[in-house]
């Protein structure tokens, strides 16, 4: 009879064989420890990252957000078009669209974009480092943290075993959604002089709470 510990590799060594050969080579995408490690030290980082600044004042990160904010625009629009792309040209259903597990160029197509959507969430984890510089502390929320976590598992597991099918419309949406938000934040970091060219920050609000409403949806089914 197998020990425990057996049973244990047995079912790790099954979490690795049975993920989609397709992505299995690609960066994170092979075993969870990666993307488990990282997301530890992204914990470690908010316990010790307030500590370490509670006695020094905000950095200015003006630069670095300005490029960080408009690169993640840019990164969006490609995912947002690629998704598009991929998905009209592939006929996917909206409703309900199996995997489509072949290595025709439509279909790796979708797994890298998938990919990268996955990826943007890991860049993502950036955002809680820059709360922590600037001393917003605030913005450390059990929900910020929450969804971070769950965002980067989840498609983590979703390249590594389902790489397309209908995870594709919250890719979509969610990039979409990703381009308004850090179009925002972007022209935000230009400094105070920006603010009257974004009275449009209450619908932005609006659409972060129904995109991730369309999360939470599509998660539960």
């Amino acid at each position: 009879m197998a020990t425990t510990w057996q049973k244990i590799q047995l079912f790790y060594q099954g979490v690795l064989d049975n993920g989609d050969k397709r992505t299995d080579s690609w960066l994170l995408v092979y075993s969870p420890v990666p993307i488990t490690c990282i997301f530890l030290c992204y914990l470690v980082l908010i316990w010790v990252g307030p500590k370490l600044m509670a006695q020094r004042q905000p950095v200015n990160l003006k630069p670095v957000l300005i490029i960080y904010n408009f690169a993640m625009v840019c990164l969006s629009a490609y995912m947002f078009y690629e998704f598009t792309a991929s998905s009209w040209l592939a006929n996917y259903s909206i409703l309900c669209q199996p995997v489509d597990y072949n290595t025709s160029p439509l279909a790796m197509r979708m797994a890298t974009v998938c990919w990268w959507f996955f990826f943007s969430k890991v860049i993502e984890l950036s955002d809680t480092l820059f709360f922590i510089l600037r001393k917003k502390n605030s913005q450390l929320t059990f929900l910020h943290v929450y969804h971070h976590g769950t965002m980067i598992f989840n498609w983590w597991a979703g390249v590594k075993y389902v790489a397309g099918g209908q995870s594709f419309l919250i890719g979509l949406i969610n990039s979409l959604v990703h381009v308004v938000m850090y179009l925002y934040y972007g022209l935000a970091a230009l400094g105070p002089h920006m603010q009257q060219y974004l009275w449009w920050k209450r619908y932005l609000t609006s659409l972060q709470l129904r995109d991730k409403l369309t999360l939470c949806v599509k998660l539960k089914l």
